[in-house]
């Protein structure tokens, strides 16, 4: 979890105009170590410098980078996942079609061109010639069509993938490298999406002959080979010598120059910086926000804070079907009544930027004109509940209408990024407005069900990465409720005539300034809906030691990019 934006977010914005005062973008290897430092603010929206996004300086090939991370993917099947972890653990791997520029405009990768109709519903790819899977299978139009159909396949059962291309209709081959997709209606977002790891490329040997092999065996067209997988314990990449079709855009030609990355499961935050300190891994892609000022002050490491694009996390997603929170005043006041700040702190040690809008600052079409409307205050959230009926009080101090006390559940599991310290944090917040919060810590499986099937009042925790504001239609349309045939995101099931309107409106226009408006709209009217009370920004810290080099941020994800890092020391 990461991020909120309230009475902090003037002074956010005044620190990033200072610190970037004296900054210029250069083509030395300096590391782009400092870079939430560096980010700056244009018309409201954060970005950062594009020499974080392509190599600067050729690299030393050879060793090995040891690597520790908190949580495991589970699988390798990238399109049956929605974890975090795909954004840069995809890259090692896979390949995809398109990826964005620094500027999050949308360059070649796999595909050399495109081509779209007028009316955008037909999009006709000219593929690179030159690329195959690690098993030797080709790259082209076909292996395309098969991967959009593994997508979209309810066997796959994608919680992502399935819902991001809904409107794709048909693909056809061409030729060999000619592929054209065909939609059911336009949809502004395609390209964008098909740059996001979780659609990149896998063989089509593998997903026509052994779909169940990919999650531990995956066979794609990236820098790096799996070579060994230890489920919840580690994993082992090897470079492939004959990759040399990075995306142009980073600059990186041939290879990677890594020889081997070992990446180590380390759940244990401690753990993860003592490893890292002592040497022992030279990078970690989750490192501690408890350790980040020794971190920083440490001579031999380098701390990186980026904010991914796509929409904050959640402290809380509200069931806006089941009373009391089917009543929008009782929504807002809860959000409200949350001490973002205080919250913040608990989980982020102060890393975390505050928030209280439903896109991430640094997402295109990002509006701040609404980002103290549901900042804390819990002096307007009684107010709110008075007006809702809940003026009563019982011999406890807790709310009471028609005889019943307000009592409800907050349904979460105990993890690093919602911790059930996060809980207690909630609960005491709602008890200082006269709610009767009672905590439900659910196993992980459990918690899904319950999430899927709406089975909660509310449910703790979440953020939706994506690199475009379609993240919202995914979280908040009526399309995106879970059912039978779809893994919806809009757990909370707000259903709202003008808000779909805005949202399916942005899918289908093409003009920047229309989709400007459009999402500047829905953002506004997800802050009178309230389906959810975002808390701060989804954050991604990593540390790692001087001598490794090289490193490019990932432009979908804000994530790491391994394929031009080097490390600058003799290993054997």
């Amino acid at each position: 979890m990461d991020l909120t934006l309230g009475k902090l977010w003037q002074g956010a914005l005044m620190a990033a105009a200072i610190l970037l005062s004296g900054c210029s973008a250069n083509d030395s290897d300096a590391p782009p170590q400092a870079n939430e430092q560096r980010a700056q603010v244009l018309d409201g929206v954060l970005s950062y410098p594009a020499s974080d996004y392509y190599q600067r300086a050729p690299g030393k090939p050879g060793g090995t980078l040891k690597v520790s991370v908190a949580l495991d993917t589970g699988t390798f099947d990238i399109h049956a996942l929605a974890h975090g972890n795909v954004q840069w653990l995809g890259r090692l791997l896979f390949d995809a079609l398109v990826y964005q520029d620094e500027q999050g405009g949308i360059s070649p990768w796999l595909a050399k061109s495109w081509d779209i109709s007028p009316d955008g519903t037909r999009y006709t790819f000219h593929l690179r010639d030159d690329v195959t899977f690690s098993d030797g299978t080709p790259f082209n139009a076909e292996a395309v069509r098969v991967n959009l159909e593994h997508m979209r396949d309810p066997d796959t059962k994608s919680p992502l993938t399935a819902a991001y291309i809904a409107p794709y209709a048909s693909g056809r081959v061409v030729d060999d490298y000619t592929f054209e997709a065909t939609l059911k209606e336009p949809y502004s977002a395609f390209l964008s999406v098909l740059a996001q790891s979780w659609l990149s490329m896998i063989s089509p040997k593998q997903i026509l002959e052994a779909p169940k092999s990919i999650a531990e065996h995956p066979i794609g067209s990236g820098p790096f080979l799996l070579q060994h997988y230890n489920r919840a314990q580690n994993a082992i990449f090897v470079r492939r010598d004959d990759y040399h079709w990075a995306p142009p855009v980073t600059r990186h030609q041939g290879p990677a120059y890594l020889q081997r990355i070992e990446l180590n499961i380390v759940p244990e935050a401690i753990i993860r910086y003592g490893t890292l300190v002592s040497g022992q891994d030279d990078f970690t892609l989750d490192a501690p926000p408890q350790n980040a000022v020794a971190i920083r002050a440490n001579p031999e490491l380098e701390f990186s804070s980026s904010i991914r694009k796509g929409n904050p996390n959640r402290s809380v997603t509200f069931n806006v079907e089941r009373y009391p929170f089917d009543d929008v005043r009782v929504r807002k006041a809860f959000t409200q009544a949350i001490d973002r700040e205080g919250l913040a702190w608990i989980i982020g040690f102060g890393e975390y930027q505050l928030t209280s809008d439903f896109l991430a600052v640094n997402t295109p079409y990002y509006d701040s004109a609404f980002s103290h409307a549901l900042q804390y205050d819990p002096v307007a959230a009684a107010k709110l509940l008075d007006e809702a009926g809940w003026s009563e009080r019982d011999a406890e101090g807790f709310r009471v209408k028609q005889g019943k006390r307000f009592q409800v559940s907050l349904s979460f599991t105990d993890n690093a990024t919602f911790p059930g310290s996060a809980g207690v944090a909630i609960q005491a917040d709602a008890r200082k407005v006269g709610i009767d919060l009672q905590l439900k810590v659910l196993p992980l499986l459990q918690a899904m069900e319950a999430r899927y099937r709406s089975d909660f009042d509310l449910f703790g925790g979440g953020y939706w990465h994506s690199n475009t504001p379609d993240g919202l239609f995914m979280l908040y349309h009526s399309d995106s409720i879970p059912g039978a045939r779809l893994i919806g995101q809009n757990v909370g099931r707000l259903r709202d005539a003008k808000l779909d309107q805005l949202l399916s409106d942005a899918r289908r226009s093409q003009s920047p300034e229309q989709l400007k408006q459009l999402y500047a709209q829905a953002q506004q009217r997800l802050t009178e809906l309230v389906p959810a009370a975002p808390v701060y920004e989804s954050q991604h810290l990593i540390a790692y030691h001087r001598y490794v080099k090289g490193l490019v941020f990932d432009t979908s994800h804000n994530t790491p990019l391994f394929t031009s890092v080097w490390l600058d020391k003799e290993q054997p």
